[in-house]
């Protein structure tokens, strides 16, 4: 059990900072729908994920680390968190202008409140954020100080899920007017950047060495029915060798 088993939720996850950005564009009645919309979905995405986590973290303190191969599955867990506040906090600062006056008795003072309740909670969702981050980077130091770790796809999980954890990053920054902490989303981005450049020089490079998307190689290795296709020749040589030890007239073994 790895945290790709989030995958799922994730169409639902992206959800809130696609509706945080429209709905800071829309007519305030339709930024409305896309703020109620975005926070329902979101909501349950999260709370999909959140699920998942407890089994994540179950199976981390009952068992060993994954397999050095699918080890950066872990930065997966990253990603539900840093989406969430992200989605969060760029909906919530456009309440004040989608929000008519009389919602909810007020809407300047429910669009007040809704963003105070939003930041504050954020910081908590950030955290653990960031908390998974810190888990993912601690499992992998005996793979880098061993020199376990052969390249496979899973190796953009060093990538995009930490997107996530970027864009938050900026979003908790911009919410709090912390320019120490926008400073430290900006410095992300760019170490992000040059990873994704390293990430896809090893891709090339796994290709040229045949490490990847050659048969019996990468982590699909046993996909596509080569696995059975190799027991089938395995098995018609051992009948090849059998039959040439046997006599052509009467079938019997000869002599050694």
């Amino acid at each position: 059990m790895t945290p790709v088993w989030i995958f799922p939720a994730y169409p639902l996850l992206i959800i809130g900072p696609h509706a945080g950005v429209l709905s800071s564009y829309l007519r305030p009645h339709r930024a409305l729908d896309i703020i109620i919309g975005g926070f329902t979905l979101q909501g349950i995405g999260f709370l999909v994920a959140f699920l998942i986590y407890s089994a994540f973290i179950y199976r981390l303190m009952t068992q060993k680390l994954p397999k050095e191969s699918v080890r950066p599955g872990m930065f997966v867990s990253v990603g539900p968190s840093g989406f969430t506040v992200s989605g969060l906090v760029s909906m919530a600062a456009s309440t004040e202008r989608a929000l008519p006056p009389e919602f909810m008795g007020s809407g300047e003072m429910t669009a007040l409140i809704v963003r105070i309740v939003v930041n504050w909670v954020s910081l908590w969702i950030w955290g653990l954020a960031l908390w998974f981050f810190f888990v993912s980077v601690g499992a992998h130091w005996s793979c880098i100080r061993y020199g376990k770790m052969d390249f496979s796809m899973t190796w953009w999980s060093f990538i995009f899920p930490n997107t996530a954890l970027v864009t938050s990053t900026l979003a908790i920054g911009l919410a709090f007017g912390s320019h120490a902490i926008q400073m430290v989303g900006a410095v992300m981005a760019g170490i992000l950047t040059i990873g994704w450049f390293l990430v896809f020089g090893m891709m090339v490079r796994a290709v040229i060495l045949k490490q990847i998307l050659w048969p019996q190689k990468g982590e699909d290795r046993d996909e596509g029915g080569w696995k059975a296709e190799v027991s089938r020749v395995h098995a018609m040589d051992d009948y090849t060798r059998k039959r040439a030890a046997q006599d052509p007239e009467s079938g019997v073994p000869l002599a050694e």
